[in-house]
């Protein structure tokens, strides 16, 4: 009888064909998807090419996915060239899953593209050259980030080698009230442990807490796990997922898959358990994700830009919360909308909030809407839209904080919930939900 696992020795397993893995243990596994983006992809090709030689085709065509996203709106050459090369691999490879910007195929933000696309699945192993690829274990499959040597030998084989990680347990539980968010949860936690707190471990995520959460707000809790430093984030699939996974799997082939669940008596290295109904809003302050601090403790601290967009911030329930508190109102500071793809961009004119769409509540109340995009979430090229180019102070339901991460390398960036982020558009302050939220 093989000894209990935990939900990510059981996907590992299934992908070293093994019956049995355990932390610690170095195996090979075979790679289900291999996601790449104008950022890495040029790296990742180049090296794909040294490697298995200039005519070498990738090891199956149907599981690489290429997303540009990150330097997109913008005249900076090195940046458009790196669009370019990716052009031209997709092309030469006949890749079906390119999502080239300037066409109708564009999407935006990759880790929100690949679930909307159908290429997220339980079970599976998601590999990409971007450390929030961690987003996908949302859906119940190992999905971690990976550099540009390893994503070139994954291209031209369909493997890797890993070292499998030891679990920690997240555990929330309770009814989350109307001013909290999956947001909330999770620099709750990075609080905990620290930004090294998870380093090269995985962050299993559980709860009635959790699964009352909407697949959205799921995948926000998977997003930030690297920010523990974590090899992955991820929660089991339930009947949630299944209904999104059968949906968007029309997109890409209604591929087969695989549900798991963790053994009852599995081992975890470290386990939290957390009261959701007695939890309050929470912010990271700069220069760091684990910098926690709750709202009601920095309340009033002056800002100068409010920026709701991101892999993290910038899909439908965040704008349908940050709406919700900017409806009939007008912003006191600069405040940048950024939906994360294009899918999301257009529920900014189909969804309303008493009769008026998301789009015209923000225009209204005085924001600035970008096109879907990563936008500043990672600084940019100076024309970038919502980048901080001068040393201001930033509210921001992006995922990190260091300095220069969002442009100057003075400014100043606070992480907060969408909640967090309108309500402190509103008064130019770091600004409680609470006051705003019924």
């Amino acid at each position: 009888m093989p000894a209990p696992m935990t939900l990510t020795e059981k996907i590992l397993a299934k992908a070293a064909k093994k019956d049995h893995v355990a932390p610690g243990e170095n195996i090979w596994i075979d790679v289900d998807v291999l996601m790449t983006h104008d950022v890495c992809g040029p790296g990742t090709i180049g090296i794909f090419k040294k490697q298995f030689g200039k005519d070498a085709k990738v090891w199956d065509r149907e599981k690489v996915v290429v997303i540009p996203d990150h330097y997109i709106f913008t005249k900076d050459a090195m940046a458009n060239r790196n669009v370019d090369v990716l052009r031209d691999f997709a092309k030469e490879q006949d890749l079906p899953y390119f999502y080239d910007v300037g066409t109708e195929r564009y999407k935006g933000v990759c880790h929100i593209a690949l679930p909307e696309e159908g290429h997220t699945r339980p079970g599976e192993v998601l590999l990409g050259t971007d450390s929030h690829t961690c987003t996908a274990g949302a859906f119940g499959q190992f999905a971690t980030g990976i550099g540009n040597t390893d994503a070139g030998f994954v291209m031209g084989t369909g493997k890797t080698w890993l070292k499998v990680p030891p679990t920690m347990r997240f555990v929330f539980h309770g009814n989350l009230p109307p001013y909290l968010m999956a947001k909330d949860l999770i620099l709750a936690s990075i609080g905990e442990i620290g930004v090294d707190g998870a380093t090269y471990r995985a962050m299993e995520f559980d709860g009635d807490g959790v699964y009352a959460l909407n697949i959205e707000e799921r995948m926000t809790l998977c997003n930030m796990a690297i920010e523990a430093g974590g090899k992955n984030g991820l929660l089991p699939a339930d009947s949630v997922t299944e209904a999104y996974v059968k949906e968007r799997g029309k997109r890409s082939g209604n591929k087969p898959y695989t549900i798991f669940k963790p053994d009852s008596d599995a081992s975890y290295i470290y386990e939290k358990v957390f009261d959701v109904s007695k939890m309050e809003p929470v912010v990271a302050k700069p220069h760091s994700p684990d910098n926690r601090a709750t709202v009601r403790e920095v309340q009033g601290t002056k800002l100068d830009r409010a920026y709701i967009g991101s892999c993290t911030g910038g899909k439908l329930t965040d704008f349908l919360a940050a709406a919700g508190i900017l409806k009939g109102k007008s912003v006191k500071i600069d405040t940048f909308i950024v939906p994360a793809t294009t899918e999301v961009a257009a529920g900014l004119d189909t969804n309303m909030i008493g009769g008026v769409s998301l789009r015209n509540i923000f225009l209204n109340a005085g924001a600035k809407i970008g096109d879907a995009s990563c936008a500043a979430c990672l600084g940019g090229p100076s024309d970038t839209f919502g980048r901080l180019n001068t040393p201001i102070s930033c509210i921001s339901t992006t995922n990190r904080n260091f300095p220069g991460r969002m442009g100057h390398k003075q400014a100043q960036v606070f992480l907060a919930s969408p909640l967090t982020v309108a309500s402190s558009a509103l008064t130019g302050v770091i600004e409680d939900p609470r006051n705003f939220v019924a």
